[in-house]
């Protein structure tokens, strides 16, 4: 897992089997097919499902304490909905949740400092509870902000990055942007790892990446954008650094047959398009809903 400091991960690892108090055992659910500046502007508030495709830059993304994120909305969010930031799972502060483990509605109160399109810190914003959190089937935590999207553009002029509903496709151009180095890589889909085993956790349907998506640590956490959309598609979460086998950092792809494969120096992300259907009006987290395909 691609996080600042193999030391961060270590300790994360020893706090995991502890720390989490609202958690519930996963259930498998079928996946469909620095201080920021905060000088007061006032900006045009506009639908933030309804962000205009454009070239990729860094406005909306986010940077953590040890990885990167993203502001995410859907289709159907409202400008008057509570902001949610998207980052990964093992990115969670109070350590990876553990096989078969899923958190929701818990207490957080995590910053967060908002990128404009040049990567420039323009805000620090503060979740008001983890939504959700597991490394379960994929790799993703989802904090509930205390401010709505119409309040973030309003004050900062940044809109939220649309979470696509489509499954990402084989070939497609990419980029994974770093709010934590403010780097971005860019590459094309590799294709899909039915199976991504690292370490205890298991991983579904991810995507490879390219060669030229060379993720170092830090950038767990970063939007995967397709560039023809600029929709989210995918979250970066991992890669092989060593050539081992099914170890922490450094994943192993399984086939259906079961079948093992290792890719050094090959990365990966866990893919996004069955989160929108999670989210009901008012961005409210209902896992039971069509369509969701995380587990719960």
């Amino acid at each position: 897992m691609n996080r600042q400091l193999l030391s961060a991960v270590t300790a994360l690892l020893l706090a995991g089997a502890g720390a989490l108090a609202t958690s519930a055992p996963a259930q498998a659910a079928a996946r469909p097919a620095a201080h920021a500046d905060t000088a007061a502007v006032t900006h045009t508030v506009t639908q933030p499902g309804a962000r205009p495709n454009a070239s990729v830059t860094f406005a909306g993304t986010v940077a953590l304490d040890d990885c990167s994120g993203s502001l995410i909305s859907f289709a159907g969010s409202s400008p008057s909905d509570p902001a949610l930031v998207l980052t990964n799972g093992h990115c969670l502060e109070t350590g990876m949740p553990n096989p078969g483990q899923v958190i929701v509605n818990q207490p957080s109160s995590r910053s967060f400092t908002l990128l404009n399109a040049s990567g420039r810190g323009v805000a620090k914003l503060r979740a008001s509870k983890v939504d959700y959190s597991t490394m379960t089937n994929t790799d993703v935590t989802i904090y509930q902000l205390t401010k709505s999207y119409a309040a973030i553009q309003s004050a900062y002029g940044i809109s939220p990055l649309v979470v696509s509903s489509t499954h990402p496709s084989a070939g497609s151009s990419i980029e994974v942007v770093s709010g934590y180095w403010k780097t971005t890589y860019s590459c094309s889909v590799d294709g899909f790892v039915y199976q991504l085993h690292e370490a205890n956790w298991v991983w579904l349907d991810s995507v490879r990446y390219t060669s030229t998506c060379n993720t170092i640590g830090g950038t767990s956490g970063s939007p995967v954008i397709d560039t023809s959309t600029g929709q989210v598609v995918a979250v970066n979460n991992t890669g092989n650094e060593d050539g081992q086998r099914c170890t922490l950092d450094n994943p192993c792809e399984v086939d259906a047959n079961g079948n093992v494969t290792i890719h050094e120096g090959t990365n990966y992300a866990e893919e996004t398009y069955y989160i929108p259907a999670c989210f009901g009006p008012g961005n409210t987290l209902d896992l039971t809903r069509s369509g969701c395909g995380l587990p719960h």
